[in-house]
């Protein structure tokens, strides 16, 4: 029974390190697409095909990201507001965030 319970904390742990690769995978696709919008004006539209595409609906999933058209809307409205996600993650972006009153909008 030890075993059992053993594998099974090992094997959930596995899990949430494949996630939160999967997660930075969909953070560096963000910041190609904010890239993008700086270079070429077309960063929401990049992150939209890619989250529509089959591959992106397949890591978006497996970082725990239900691969919605909700979701395709708030990635783009990410992206258009040009914050990198090193600083829209910081604690000093969310401290600024709530001393100036913005309702945080996820992504």
């Amino acid at each position: 029974m030890k075993d059992f319970v053993d594998g099974t904390a090992f094997s959930a742990e596995q899990g949430m390190r494949a996630r939160k690769l999967f997660a930075a995978v969909v953070l560096a696709a963000l910041d190609d697409a904010i890239a993008d919008d700086r270079k070429y004006g077309n960063g929401p539209d990049q992150i939209a095909r890619w989250a529509r595409s089959r591959d992106g609906r397949e890591v978006l999933s497996c970082a725990g990201i239900d691969p919605t058209e909700r979701v395709v809307e708030g990635l783009m409205a990410f992206v258009a507001r040009g914050v990198r996600t090193s600083v829209a993650l910081s604690r000093e972006e969310s401290e600024r965030r709530n001393a100036a009153g913005e309702r945080p909008e996820a992504a």
